[in-house]
């Protein structure tokens, strides 16, 4: 089993704060309770466009676009950068309870023709009521898990290439059809910590998405996917999703991670943790179990730092570290099990750079990549840094899923 690298577009807006200008400012309607920040960088197709050329020349498999009332729509942007990429894939974010499901295999099957199967699908079924019922939905937290499982029931049965009939609770369908199914079928990623999500896993995903918590409990995530999978007679694969402050010794790092703090005011922080503490997301509140709210004690396991998630919601710990300890950590989950990384750091462009120059060799030393593509090389420069790279360091972390 090797490892699979992933990045991210911040389709929300890049920029160098560790707040998340979305995640408590009403879905970012309402910016009146946010501290200013500058170097904000909007998210026009030019500078995703540089993200997504970045990743693929750096060896990124893939890039997770995020979805909600934040964000540019993730099919329509990940659609175009597929023109200005060539093999980097694309793991689109979207919401099961705002489209059809035969609407969605459709649209996926449209997708991997225009890509030349270039598509992964990341399902969100959505821990916040406030933004769910902007799209319409009133659903409750259980029953848009069930509607889920519902759904990937329908999306699988209409890329059968046959009428697919389904009745349901949520769903109706008669002679539902993807007459050109996608080839190859994208795989299907899904994360969600509650009861009510790991049966939907079990039963039809492909890979199990968690947030980086310490790897003991995220082992006791992996043993509870795969024992209910294993009753449904399926195997899933695992993948966890992570910022990375990556740097050339663990001092720089460790120094890049306290000037995010210095950066926060007490006012910023509670007000995050009040907006974020009102999540139905189960796992929203583990990540804030993580921390508690305090800048004390925010190294909770080597490594793996959570003062990302003092002020950002989703994912809130990231690897902070040298190359090396940051590729010890991976190597770590790894042998836990999970498969797939799903990394970001702020600046987005920036720090792929970081990660690609300074942790994939690491990793690919070590034997935990295959021998796919290589990154394509840059000259080097006088500090034994392709010329492409960009110079400094960036010293803060932006919102993102």
């Amino acid at each position: 089993m090797s490892v699979h690298l992933h990045w991210f577009l911040p389709t929300g807006g890049d920029g160098r704060t560790l707040v998340d200008r979305h995640a408590y400012t009403d879905g970012g309607i309402r910016r009146d309770r946010i501290t200013p920040v500058s170097g904000v960088r909007a998210p026009d197709i030019e500078y995703l466009a540089q993200i997504a050329k970045a990743a693929e020349q750096l060896g990124f498999e893939a890039v997770l676009t995020p979805t909600g009332t934040w964000c540019e729509d993730a099919w329509l942007t990940t659609v175009a950068l597929t023109q200005v990429t060539e093999r980097l894939k694309f793991l689109v974010a979207f919401r099961p309870g705002v489209i059809s499901p035969v609407l969605a295999a459709q649209m996926a099957a449209t997708y991997q023709r225009i890509s030349r199967g270039r598509l992964l699908l990341n399902v969100v079924t959505g821990g916040d009521s406030t933004e769910q019922k902007r799209f319409g939905d009133h659903l409750g937290h259980d029953r848009r898990y069930a509607r889920t499982d519902e759904f990937l029931q329908i999306v699988r049965g209409v890329w059968g290439g046959r009428p697919f009939d389904f009745q349901g609770e949520h769903y109706q369908v008669e002679g539902g059809l993807t007459a050109l199914p996608p080839d190859p079928l994208p795989q299907i990623f899904f994360g969600g910590s509650s009861a009510a999500a790991g049966p939907v896993a079990a039963r039809n995903v492909d890979v199990y998405l968690t947030w980086g918590e310490p790897p003991e409990e995220v082992k006791q995530k992996i043993d509870w996917i795969r024992g209910l999978a294993e009753k449904e007679g399926r195997t899933v694969r695992f993948g966890i999703r992570l910022h990375t402050i990556s740097r050339d010794s663990s001092k720089e790092a460790w120094a890049t991670a306290g000037r995010l703090l210095d950066d926060l005011d007490p006012e910023t922080v509670a007000a995050a943790q009040q907006a974020l503490g009102k999540s139905e997301s189960v796992g929203q509140q583990r990540m804030l179990a993580l921390h508690g709210g305090s800048r004390d004690k925010l190294e909770i396991s080597p490594n793996l730092w959570a003062g990302v998630g003092l002020v950002r919601g989703g994912a809130g710990t990231a690897l902070v570290g040298s190359h090396a300890e940051v590729a010890d950590r991976i190597e770590e989950y790894h042998s836990l099990g999970v498969e797939h990384f799903v990394l970001s750091g702020y600046p987005h462009l920036e720090e792929a750079y970081w990660f690609g120059e300074g942790v994939r060799p690491e990793l690919a030393a070590r034997g935990l990549l295959d021998a796919g593509p290589a990154p394509l090389a840059g000259v080097p420069a006088a500090n034994g840094r392709p010329a492409s790279a960009p110079g400094g360091a960036p010293l803060l972390i932006a919102g993102g899923r």
